[in-house]
């Protein structure tokens, strides 16, 4: 399993390669929870389902996912949809669009007697949705192998959670584990100042090409 260190590395040379203008695709790095998750994917074995969300850099990583495959799949504009079904690793950039998904897979690993787990990573603001509520529920009340992992880092986009109302934190089911932390790379708002922008050499580049042509 890679390390805090070797996460971290990995990330800066997909922040550069951004930087340097080679990757004009929307991307959300990942950054700040490096310790929270090597914790958690110790419980995850080869044979766990993964349910990742927009956000999958590093989750694909400690799943066992190649580097080198990664950042293929980063340089083609793939950031957010990350699959892999040898792994068993799968992510959605839609909100919440992995929860009810994890849950019927958890059903039939259930169905079939299979000693096999399902996890099933989200965001603060995903909480917020229906989808997850009736998930949980269903996991709770049936008592299928699924986890959900809130990675709460207080920002849904550009709002934070008291700007959405959700200040209290919900008291889930045991299905439900919440961690929170401080993002490395926040999507915006009071955070936009440490967004990652292109360089400004490259910038000068560009401005400097537009007005000669």
């Amino acid at each position: 399993m890679m390390n805090k260190k070797d996460l971290i590395k990995f990330e800066n040379d997909i922040k550069e390669t951004f930087r340097q203008g080679k990757l004009p695709f929307l991307i959300h790095f990942s950054g700040g929870n490096e310790k929270e998750l090597i914790k958690i994917f110790k419980n995850i074995s080869e044979n766990d389902y993964v349910f990742s969300t927009h956000r999958s850099h590093y989750h694909y990583l400690l799943k066992g996912g190649s580097q080198k495959k990664l950042k293929e799949k980063i340089c083609n504009g793939n950031s957010m949809f990350i699959f892999d079904k040898k792994l068993k690793f799968f992510t959605s950039s839609i909100l919440a669009g992995t929860t009810g998904i994890a849950a019927g897979v958890a059903l039939a690993i259930k169905l079939k007697g299979g000693k096999q787990k399902v996890w099933c990573f989200l965001g603060d603001g995903a909480e917020d949705q229906g989808h997850f509520y009736e998930a949980v529920r269903y996991v709770d009340n049936l008592d299928l192998p699924c986890k959900f992992i809130i990675e709460d880092n207080d920002r849904s986009v550009e709002s934070t959670k008291e700007m959405r109302s959700a200040k209290r934190t919900i008291k889930w089911p045991n299905c439900v584990i919440r961690y929170t932390y401080k993002s490395t790379y926040p999507h915006g708002g009071p955070g936009l100042k440490e967004m990652i922008k292109f360089d400004d050499n490259i910038v000068k580049k560009f401005e400097s090409k537009e007005i000669h042509d």
